[in-house]
């Protein structure tokens, strides 16, 4: 799995949900289970896990209260479209946290959300990780 530090999160890149298990040594991850990950049938249509959003775990299956990450799975970008509409998605529950959910603060959080998004294609990209 690639990881790339963010500002206000790690951005990590994989092809199987199981990796984001692994690289962070848990069995759960926000009420998902890793043996669910590894038996679920990935395929380009359907995973586990497609991208996900939310609290590092710390050593104790706690989670750090501002450490964050975005999880995408590389397998499931098959167009240019699914990979934009994953990221911004998963981007908009980061932009969510970091306007503490105030909807007052919605165009800005639209607006992080977009240009986050332009800022991780851009890195998938140059990394050469997808699939199309």
């Amino acid at each position: 799995m690639e990881v790339i530090k963010r500002r206000t999160y790690d951005l990590l890149l994989g092809y199987e949900p199981a990796e984001l298990f692994e690289y962070f040594e848990v069995e759960e991850l926000h009420g998902l289970y890793y043996l669910d990950a590894i038996n679920h049938p990935e395929t380009k249509e359907s995973s586990y896990i497609a991208g996900l959003c939310n609290f590092i775990p710390n050593s104790d299956y706690g989670f750090y209260e501002d450490k964050r990450f975005i999880f995408i799975n590389l397998n499931r970008c098959n167009t240019f479209e699914e990979t934009i509409c994953l990221i911004f998605h998963e981007c908009m529950h980061q932009a969510f946290w970091l306007f503490e959910y105030d909807v007052e603060k919605e165009e800005a959080m639209i607006t992080w959300a977009e240009n986050e998004t332009k800022e991780v294609i851009n890195l998938i990209y140059d990394s050469d990780s997808t699939n199309y």
